[in-house]
């Protein structure tokens, strides 16, 4: 999806990749035309038969949307066969109803597993953690991909059903929005050391079991090769690596003292539908990492991104303190929300996509 500034881009960068060891490209209707461009890249490169290949299709209300959806994908692909179809977006109880119901989308989807065009079924979530483990359960899925990095623990039991399961798991754009670690900030730089940000958060998820893969995500061909050197880098963490996060959780709790947001979800749901844990996550990395631009991106995202990237902004307010009592720290949570909102809140930006956060 970043490296779609042009299809001379696209193509030159899938050909590093390839030459680096890459063998799988994830894409997804929904990006442009990312399709279309891997599907050309992949034909002249000729290394079509030699990778795999997933791309991501939304819920389908309907088995005939599916099989409209699908058969949209193989001919920008050119493909007959891709190794992995994902449902791209399970982020709602409706959504999830939709593929639970007789004679609906998946319908359309095992037909076509049938028929041999697609090996491994799975789906891509934005969703809140109920809705994520509830899709998992269904039993219907190969692979899952989800958010989870260092900044954003909350999907871990997600990954452990998973696990459980036998499921691959694919994390969503760890550097990007893991915390924008392509471009950190000079706080988080430091604390990192000897590492750079984006060289440990990695870590951190390859040293755990239940992650399969990792999205890379490079806007050009530059960007692929550090991250590579790291690749194989399986192994539990190191000394080193242990005492980064011992830390950046010490640099946390001493910077927010008090007013930290624990991320446990108590306070929700919010009469004004404001996001409240997302929120001060948000604030708790501007604070404690001097993460604010990465809080001024992902904020501006609150009522412009539906179920992409749920809630309100904190400006909607109205201090009823419904979520006070519900807090286990006692925070000043009207208080912390409203400054969060004066702190990140920018003009809205252009987007890559506008339903695609």
């Amino acid at each position: 999806m970043r490296c779609l500034s042009s299809e001379q881009n696209m193509e030159e960068t899938i050909m590093a990749a390839y030459h680096k060891g890459i063998n799988h490209f994830e894409t997804a209707q929904g990006y442009g035309q990312s399709e279309e461009f891997l599907g050309r890249a992949l034909q002249r490169l000729g290394i079509r038969s030699e990778v795999y290949v997933t791309t991501k299709i939304t819920p389908q209300p309907t088995k005939e949307a599916m099989e409209r959806a699908i058969a949209k994908s193989f001919q920008a692909l050119n493909k007959h066969t891709i190794d992995g179809l994902a449902i791209h977006g399970i982020n709602t109880q409706e959504h999830l109803e939709w593929i639970l119901q007789p004679h609906g989308c998946m319908d359309a989807i095992h037909e076509a597993q049938k028929a041999g065009m697609i090996r491994n079924i799975g789906f891509s979530t934005h969703g809140a953690l109920d809705i994520i483990l509830k899709t998992i359960q269904t039993n219907l899925f190969d692979f899952i991909n989800l958010h989870y990095n260092y900044f954003f623990q909350r999907n871990q039991p997600a990954l452990e059903a998973a696990l459980q399961r036998d499921m691959g798991t694919f994390i969503i754009s760890p550097a990007d929005k893991g915390g924008q670690l392509f471009t950190p900030s000079s706080k988080l730089q430091q604390l990192c050391k000897p590492y750079s940000p984006l060289h440990w958060a990695y870590r951190f998820l390859l040293s755990q079991p239940s992650i399969t893969t990792l999205s890379l995500g490079a806007a050009n061909l530059t960007e692929l090769d550090w991250p590579l050197e790291i690749a194989d880098s399986i192994s539990p963490f190191s000394e080193t690596e242990q005492n980064i996060y011992n830390q950046l959780e010490h640099q946390a709790k001493s910077e927010l003292e008090q007013v930290q947001c624990h991320q446990c979800y108590a306070c929700l749901p919010c009469p004004e539908e404001i996001n409240i844990p997302e929120v001060l996550r948000l604030r708790n990395l501007a604070k404690a990492y001097d993460m604010t631009s990465f809080g001024e991106y992902r904020y501006q995202m609150f009522e412009r991104a539906g179920h992409w990237f749920p809630g309100k902004m904190g400006s909607r307010c109205t201090e009823c303190g419904d979520c006070l009592p519900r807090c286990p720290h006692e925070l000043a949570i009207s208080d912390l929300v409203i400054d969060t909102h004066q702190l990140l809140h920018q003009p809205s930006r252009p987007r890559l996509w506008d339903d695609r956060p």
